[in-house]
């Protein structure tokens, strides 16, 4: 445990931001939490704040080829949409803020995740792996914008992200449910390789 204790940065609503963060950024503004709802028809994550209030929710069409999802707040207004398109061996989703900005987030599709993901259309950076557990968001400045940690062994999937520009938070979001489904895509992509190796 010694490695993710260093490494990990994910915590529970109500308990303090990990310790590393707040060593290297200072406190966060706030923190908040995603939780996927399984064994839904439409695939939904509900972003929750520290009182464990539902602030946001993503939901997805299912089935849908270019994974269309739509964020809306509490009271149901838009806050992004966000579309995956592929080609070949890159993932690419377009995200659509409901102020009309846009911006895009691509990887390789058998890779994982590398140290530095560019943000196309906001001059962002996001930095951090899968293996790690833990992504950093850096503004065109390199002022950090959000730190997130997905839990360990996680049935539902947990995400925090705690939020150090708080003004930013709408985009922020859009960019953790992105990040989320792009991982989602590479373990699946990752196990039907491993599938079709072991059948031929």
């Amino acid at each position: 445990m010694g490695v993710f204790s260093k490494h990990h940065r994910f915590h529970e609503a109500g308990e303090s931001a990990n310790v590393n963060n707040v060593e290297r950024f200072g406190e966060p503004h706030h923190s908040l939490f995603t939780s996927t709802k399984v064994l839904t028809l439409h695939h939904r994550i509900d972003i929750t704040d520290a009182n464990e209030t539902v602030v946001y929710q993503a939901k997805t069409k299912f089935p849908s080829l270019h994974d269309k999802t739509d964020i809306t707040d509490a009271s149901g207004n838009p806050v992004a949409h966000i579309e995956r398109k592929l080609l070949t061996l890159h993932q690419r989703h377009f995200v659509t803020m409901a102020d009309g900005q846009s911006f895009e987030l691509s990887n390789e599709l058998f890779h994982l995740i590398r140290d530095i993901t560019n943000i196309v259309g906001l001059g962002w950076q996001l930095r951090g792996n899968v293996l790690g557990l833990n992504f950093e968001l850096y503004d065109a400045n390199g002022e950090v914008i959000a730190v997130i940690g997905q839990k360990i062994f996680s049935l539902h999937d947990k995400y925090c992200v705690d939020i150090y520009k708080p003004e930013l938070e709408k985009t922020v979001v859009a960019i953790l449910i992105t990040l989320q489904h792009m991982i989602k895509d590479r373990e699946a992509a990752a196990s039907s390789s491993s599938f079709s190796s072991s059948s031929d």
